[in-house]
């Protein structure tokens, strides 16, 4: 018999809720049961492990996917125990608590409830739950994430550095210093002694700063170690990235001009794109009545699926005569990319892709620009349109050239 655990996960410990039965009176339940709670230690692995039982491949773990940070241990766990591991989305958790079973104020007890009928609710229907990644996958996204992390520690460096260069060496505080292979940026490596450079030797030599610090050395540095950082996780992001199931995937993000990191996030993201599709393999489309003309309507629910994944799913919001929609869920860190895409590769003319894709979406944006709209709805709007196609080109790729 399948017993459902709900896991509430916080920084060092986890609430859980252990049910081997439909619960139906749900705040009646949270104020009897004596939620237990266990903390990150051997001791603690142990104690979940044995408050489930020896009936480990028969019990399903719900938990929230809070990160690669905290989940990652406990999922671990109780996977290499045999116990199957599924995620609930944040935002669907939410309101299945408050609004279906109507707990009491958030807490880690109610949450661990909350999972665990969550999870009894609707344990026969995969697509309420988060799609478990294949580990392949899961070290793409977790490189990613990195690699994010560490474009933003680096940033108020190399301003601070720039600031001090102002005044110390102010006729390279403005040169744009890159990576060349795998050496660290010339300016940075040459303040720190790790590159040669006459030319800087020179340079200062000739200054009319007032001499460069220690302090600033320092700094410079900390860009080289973060660089280099840098460098060893973009070499085995390439490798994986490269691996011969992402292959159909590349062709079709070579055709958008996307870059190394921004295949790798929607990589992380959208693979694999079967997910996305009706049980034939082909993009699931619904036809239903339309509520306002009360004819035959396609539902592009696939599509759908896809944008809201990326991050480009308009929400509808109507009250009377207000009607609004905004873009709500999906990946932040995919609209991001998409976005500085968008600015790179298309709507810089000189920039702009040389073929069928890059003449739709420019001309697309030179319209939109050109009607007065504002700049930051086009480039929205762009990248909506082209997540569109990015989904047709998926299809045609990958589903033998049927038809969409």
């Amino acid at each position: 018999m399948v017993q459902i655990i709900g896991l509430d996960i916080s920084k060092a410990s986890v609430s859980c809720c252990l049910i081997s039965e439909k619960i139906v009176e749900s705040r009646e339940f949270y104020y009897r049961y004596n939620f237990p709670k266990f903390t990150a230690t051997v001791a603690g692995i142990s104690g979940l492990l044995d408050l489930i039982g020896g009936d480990l491949t028969n019990t399903i773990a719900i938990m929230e996917p809070t990160g690669v940070n905290y989940s990652q241990l406990w999922g671990t766990q109780l996977a290499r125990a045999g116990v199957e591991v599924r995620l609930v989305g944040h935002k669907e958790l939410r309101s299945f608590r408050e609004h279906h079973l109507g707990l009491p104020d958030k807490d880690d007890d109610a949450d661990a409830l909350a999972l665990a009928i969550y999870g009894w609710d609707y344990v026969d229907s995969p697509r309420r739950f988060v799609q478990l990644r294949s580990h392949t996958i899961v070290r793409i996204r977790q490189l990613v994430l990195r690699l994010a992390h560490l474009n933003r520690v680096q940033s108020p460096i190399i301003n601070r550095a720039r600031q001090d260069l102002a005044w110390q060496f102010p006729e390279v505080a403005l040169v744009r210093s890159l990576r060349s292979g795998e050496k660290v940026p010339l300016l940075w490596g040459w303040l720190c002694s790790q590159r040669q450079s006459v030319k800087y030797d020179l340079m200062l030599e000739r200054s009319i700063g007032l001499g460069i610090t220690d302090e600033l050395r320092r700094h410079a540095a900390r860009i080289c170690d973060i660089q280099q950082e840098e460098m060893v996780l973009e070499f085995e992001l390439s490798k994986l990235v490269s691996e011969p199931q992402f292959l159909p995937y590349r062709k079709v993000f070579a055709r958008f001009g996307f870059g190394r990191r921004v295949e790798a996030i929607l990589l992380s993201q959208i693979y694999p794109f079967e997910n996305y599709l009706a049980t034939d393999g082909k993009p699931d489309i619904k036809i239903r009545k339309g509520r306002r003309s009360g004819k035959p309507t396609k539902r592009h629910l696939s599509l759908r699926r896809f944008c809201k994944a990326l991050g480009y799913a308009p929400t509808q919001e109507s009250s009377g005569d207000l009607q609004k929609s905004k873009v709500a869920g999906g990946s932040d860190l995919c609209r991001k990319a998409l976005w500085q895409w968008i600015f790179t590769r298309i709507e810089v003319q000189r920039c702009r892709l040389a073929n069928d894709i890059g003449d739709r979406l420019g001309e697309l944006i030179d319209t939109e620009k050109a009607s007065g709209r504002p700049v930051r709805l086009v480039r929205s709007r762009v990248a909506a349109k082209a997540v569109k196609l990015l989904f047709k080109e998926l299809v045609w790729e990958l589903s033998s050239k049927s038809e969409i």
